[in-house]
C-alpha cells in the first residue's frame, strides 16, 4: 500500500499498485523518486511522521519520513518549523553514528515542504511499555538510568542538549532490547553555559526552544536551557517509569516549586536521593553532567551540600540566547490542582522560581540570590563561602517603564521573565513573542497591544487593561487575569489552563479555540458578543 502524504487529500491511503500518483488527489506518491510512503506513524506540533521504504536500495529498508506540517499557517510559525527540521538535520548528521540515536539519511525540499529521513527504529517506547507492561520496579529505573545516560553524556559532549526527553521519545529497539533516544527536533546547539551579568544588556539573536512543559525545567521554562536541563527530563522521565503518571498529575510544593513524588513511589534510599538531587529546581543543586548521576547510582561519591556548582558541564564561553518557548501538546501547569497555596507563600514561590544562573561558581541567579537574601536565607554554598564573583552577581533586576521596554524589544530583547512591570504604560506595543513568565504586570496598560504568541505563564495581571488586545496563541497558563479588561480582545487559541479569570471581562472577546474550561469562563464577565472555544456566540451576562 502506498500512503499520500498530501495534508489537504481527502483519501490518502492507496492501493498497492498505485505508488506513482494518487488515486484521490494526483499528488506524487514517490518522495524524491525513491521513498514510497507506507503508513502514517503521528503527528506534533510541527510535523507529520510516517513509515516509508526506500525502493532505490536492494532489500528496500525500511525508514522514517518526517514532514513539515505546522499546526498553523501564519510565517512566523512556519518559519520556526522550518528552523526545527534544519536543526534537527544538522543534530543527527553531527551526532553521527551513535548505535542509540537514529541516523539522518536524507533531507530535501520539494514542492515547497521539507522532509527529512531517518533511520527506522523498530520497537515500544517507554510509555507503550508502561501502557502494556505495568510500572517499572526499582531495578529496571535504575537499569534504565544506566543504559541511558551514556548517550544523553554522548550528546552534551558534542555541545547538543536535547531538551524534551521524556517516555514517548525513547524507544526500545526491537533488535537488541537497547534503549534508543529519538526525536531531536527540539535540541539546542552550541549552549550558552554564561548568564549575561547585566540583564538589560542582552544579545538580539532571538530564536525559540520547544520541550514538552510537563517534563521541563523551571530554567527551561525561563528560556534558559543548559545540560542540566536534561538531567530534570530524565529525573521526570524515572517518576513515569514508577508511577504510570505523568507530572501533571503529581503536586508540587508551593514555595520550593519540587515535585513531591515520594508518596508515590517505594525506592532504597539511595536511589530516593539520587532522584530528588536530579529533579532539584534550582540548577545548581542538581546533578550537572551525566557523568555525576552514574557515580551517584554506584555509590561513587556523595554529595551532601549539593554544591558541585556547574563547572563539571561547561565546555566553552558563549553567549546566552533568549527563546521564547513552545510547548507541544502535553502542557500543563506547575501547580498541581490539588495544591492551594496561600497567597503569601505563592508570592515568595514566583521569587525563586525560574531565575537561575548558568554561570560557573553559583547554583542561582541574580534574581533569585536577592530575594532569598532579603527573606533571610541562605542562598548558596558558592556565596557562604566567600565567592566575591557570585557576590557581584547579586544585582536587582532591571526597572522598566514602558519607553524602555519598548526600545529593548525593537533592538531584539525577548526576555522580561519574573519582571516588575505594574502598572508600566504599553497601549498598542508590539510584543508578539515576548516571554513574561512570571512578570508582575499588575493594572498593566496592555490596551491593542500585540501579545500574540507570548508566554504569559503565571504572570499576574490583575487588574490588566488587555482591551482589544492581540492574544492570539498566547501561553497563558495559570496566569492571574482577576479583574483584568479583556474587552474586544483576540485570544484565539489561547492557552489558558487553569488562569485565573475571576471577574475579568471577556465581552466581546474571541475565544475560538482557546484552551479554557466552562467552569473558568462561569466565573468571569461575558456576553452575547463574546465567542465561545467552539465558534458559537453568546454568554449570559
Amino acid at each position: 500500500m502506498s500512503y499520500c502524504v498530501n495534508p489537504g487529500c481527502p483519501h490518502p491511503q492507496n492501493p498497492p499498485d498505485s505508488i506513482l500518483q494518487c488515486q484521490a488527489c494526483g499528488a506524487k506518491l514517490l518522495l524524491r523518486a525513491r521513498y514510497q510512503v507506507i503508513q502514517p506513524l503521528g503527528q506534533g506540533g510541527f510535523g507529520a511522521t510516517f513509515l516509508a521504504k526506500d525502493i532505490s536500495l536492494p532489500g528496500q529498508p525500511s525508514c522514517v519520513v518526517k514532514q513539515l506540517r505546522p499546526s498553523s499557517s501564519s510565517p512566523r510559525v512556519l518559519e520556526m518549523a522550518r528552523e526545527l527540521f534544519r536543526r534537527e538535520a544538522k543534530t543527527l548528521g553531527q551526532l553521527g553514528d551513535h548505535p542509540q540515536v537514529p541516523r539522518l539519511l536524507d533531507y530535501f525540499e520539494a514542492e515547497q515542504q521539507f522532509y527529512l529521513v531517518q533511520e527506522y527504529v523498530k520497537g515500544l517506547t517507554l510509555k507503550q511499555e508502561v501502557k502494556q507492561s505495568g510500572r517499572f520496579n526499582e531495578s529496571d529505573v535504575k537499569n534504565f538510568l544506566l543504559e541511558i545516560l551514556p548517550v544523553v553524556q554522548y550528546i552534551h559532549s558534542q555541545g547538543v542538549i536535547h531538551r524534551d526527553i521524556k517516555p514517548a521519545n525513547i524507544i526500545r529497539r526491537t533488535q537488541d532490547n537497547h534503549l534508543v533516544l529519538i526525536d531531536f527536533g527540539a535540541v539546542k546547539d552550541q549552549v550558552s553555559q554564561t548568564i549575561l551579568l547585566d540583564p538589560a544588556d542582552q544579545s538580539a539573536n532571538t530564536k525559540f526552544s520547544v520541550g514538552t512543559f510537563s517534563f521541563a525545567p523551571p530554567e527551561q521554562m525561563a528560556l534558559r536551557p543548559i545540560f542540566a536541563s536534561d538531567i530534570y527530563a530524565l529525573g521526570m522521565t524515572c517518576l513515569y517509569l514508577l508511577t504510570g503518571k505523568s507530572p501533571k498529575d503529581l503536586d508540587f510544593d508551593a514555595v520550593t516549586g519540587e515535585i513531591l513524588w515520594q508518596p508515590h513511589v517505594l525506592v532504597s534510599p539511595n536511589l530516593a536521593r539520587v532522584l530528588d538531587k536530579m529533579l532539584k529546581p534550582l540548577v545548581g543543586h542538581r546533578f550537572q553532567s551525566a557523568a555525576d548521576v552514574i557515580r551517584a547510582l554506584n555509590g561513587e561519591f556523595e554529595d551532601p551540600k549539593l554544591s558541585a556548582g556547574l563547572a563539571t558541564q561547561f565546555n566553552g564561553t558563549n553567549r546566552t540566547v533568549e527563546e521564547p518557548t513552545i510547548f507541544n501538546d502535553e502542557g500543563t501547569a506547575w501547580l498541581s490542582p490539588n495544591s492551594k497555596p496561600s497567597q503569601s507563600s505563592t508570592k515568595q514561590s514566583y521569587r525563586t522560581r525560574t531565575s537561575f544562573t548558568q554561570s560557573g561558581n553559583t547554583g542561582m541567579g541574580p534574581r533569585v540570590a536577592r530575594s532569598l537574601a532579603e527573606s533571610g536565607r541562605t542562598f548558596g554554598t558558592a556565596l557562604s563561602n566567600g565567592n566575591l564573583a557570585a557576590q557581584k552577581m547579586v544585582k536587582a533586576p532591571p526597572k522598566w517603564d514602558g519607553n524602555s521596554l519598548r526600545a529593548a524589544y525593537f533592538k531584539g530583547k525577548r526576555d522580561f521573565a519574573d519582571c516588575e512591570l505594574s502598572g508600566v504604560q504599553l497601549p498598542k506595543a508590539q510584543l508578539a513573542g515576548g516571554n513574561f513568565y512570571q512578570a508582575k504586570l499588575v493594572k498593566a496598560n496592555l490596551q491593542a497591544a500585540d501579545l500574540s504568541g507570548a508566554n504569559l505563564g503565571h504572570a499576574r495581571l490583575v487588574g490588566a487593561n488587555l482591551r482589544s488586545a492581540n492574544l492570539t496563541e498566547a501561553y497563558c497558563s495559570t496566569a492571574n487575569f482577576e479583574n483584568a479588561d479583556l474587552r474586544g480582545a483576540d485570544l484565539t487559541g489561547a492557552y489558558l489552563s487553569k488562569a485565573n479569570l475571576r471577574g475579568a471581562n471577556l465581552c466581546g472577546a474571541n475565544l475560538v479555540g482557546a484552551t479554557v474550561s466552562d467552569e473558568q469562563l462561569a466565573v468571569a464577565k461575558t456576553n452575547w458578543m463574546t465567542t465561545k472555544p467552539d465558534g458559537k456566540r453568546g454568554f449570559g451576562l
